[in-house]
């Protein structure tokens, strides 16, 4: 047996059931997008996210003014590193330490950066020279983190879409396309040594209206249905959006990694679209974004994963209206550029609106937490010397 695969055989299923054993407190995240020409300054958005009491955002870039904004805030932030950098940090770890050294480090620790996703909807994506440098990547940008000493409060991971799905109903029928395997399992393997989630982004409004002729629109937004029974698992689903974090569960089984941790990177409904658009509704988007809220403050698991507690960002906290693509696109946003709800969900909003009253809210730091929390610095510091002992050998 070689010394690697000693390590990996005795370490990592402690570090695994360690690190399963830490639970994250938060639940409800909301994805901050800026494809727009009319949203408030980043200063704003920090004041209208304390007062809607949302602690967790995932941004698309490691943009300086948006970072220096939430300094001092307590709101937990998960960066981008967007796929335009991806082939050159898959180069080398100087690479990486020159991104991570003008992009994340500078602002911590009081501007609370808690992960990086390593590009977005790589893997299913029609550049295959992407899939190919998408580990190399994740691998210098950990490898750089960690001689920063940053791997105990800032994570690493990827989004992904659901095209990287074969099938996915049922759920428990999912696995991972076979031309993908070939890229998506050394990723996995990376991901659940150092402790990290899988990142998918799910949204039964896009099922729906690709569909609608065969979807209950109440089975996709969490109200009373019939839902559907999967035989093989004898599991009940009342919606679809517990059905695909399920069906990514199953995925990741079959895969072989059971306890790897499923995070919702982007969830939503529009609120408006085209005519070919089906579903696009505000009255829709009010139900899904309404109930799935509802959901996720309960802290509870799937039917498949009943003690993983699911957490979820939300797509998206405004409306962008410089995105291209359908009406659909740019139609997302829970809360209008002035700061007023754009329908309510239990939001408080920075302004009255005709969505209902809003005022502010009192405010409480958060500490130290990131996806995983804090307490396990120790064994992870241990964890990672004998990785990079790994690694460089």
């Amino acid at each position: 047996m070689t010394t690697y695969s000693f390590l990996f055989c005795f370490f990592f299923p402690f570090c695994a059931i360690f690190l399963n054993a830490v639970d994250a407190t938060w639940t409800y995240g909301v994805n901050y997008g800026r494809i727009a020409d009319n949203l408030p300054p980043p200063e704003s958005v920090v004041t209208l996210l304390k007062a809607a009491k949302i602690k967790n955002i995932r941004i698309y870039d490691a943009d300086h003014g948006v970072l220096t904004a939430f300094k001092g805030s307590g709101i937990e932030i998960v960066v981008g590193l967007g796929n335009e950098f991806l082939k050159d940090i898959s180069v080398g770890e100087d690479r990486a330490m020159n991104w991570i050294k003008a992009n994340v480090q500078p602002f911590l620790p009081d501007t609370h950066i808690r992960g990086i996703a390593v590009g977005n909807e790589v893997l299913g994506g029609a550049d295959v020279e992407l899939w190919e440098v998408l580990l190399p990547a994740v691998k210098n940008v950990y490898s750089a983190l960690y001689r920063l000493q940053l791997t105990s409060i800032v994570q690493v991971s990827s989004p992904h879409s659901e095209a990287v799905f074969a099938n996915s109903f049922p759920p428990s029928s999912c696995i991972f396309r076979e031309d993908i395997v070939p890229f998506m399992k050394p990723l996995l393997q990376f991901f659940s040594f150092i402790g990290s989630p899988f990142f998918i982004n799910a949204y039964p409004f896009l099922a729906y209206k690709n569909d609608p002729e065969h979807i209950d629109i109440n089975y996709a937004l969490f109200k009373k249905n019939k839902g559907i029974f999967d035989a093989k698992t004898n599991l009940h689903y009342d919606n679809m959006f517990e059905a695909q974090v399920d069906a990514a569960y199953a995925a990741l089984e079959k895969a072989g990694y059971p306890k790897m941790p499923v995070i919702v990177s982007e969830t939503g409904w529009a609120s408006h679209g085209d005519e070919n658009e089906a579903g696009a509704t505000l009255k829709n988007a009010r139900t899904y974004n309404r109930n799935l809220r509802k959901k996720l403050m309960k802290k509870k698991g799937t039917p498949f994963r009943p003690k993983m507690v699911v957490r979820a960002y939300i797509f998206a906290l405004f409306n962008e209206n410089s995105k291209p693509g359908p009406t659909s696109e740019r139609n997302f946003g829970l809360f209008k550029p002035d700061g007023s709800i754009s329908y309510d969900i239990g939001f408080t909003g920075l302004k009255p609106s005709a969505a209902g009253p809003s005022s502010l809210l009192s405010f409480k730091k958060l500490g130290f937490g990131g996806w995983f929390g804090s307490s396990y610095s120790m064994v992870l510091t241990a964890s990672i010397a004998i990785l990079m002992l790994i690694l460089s050998s």
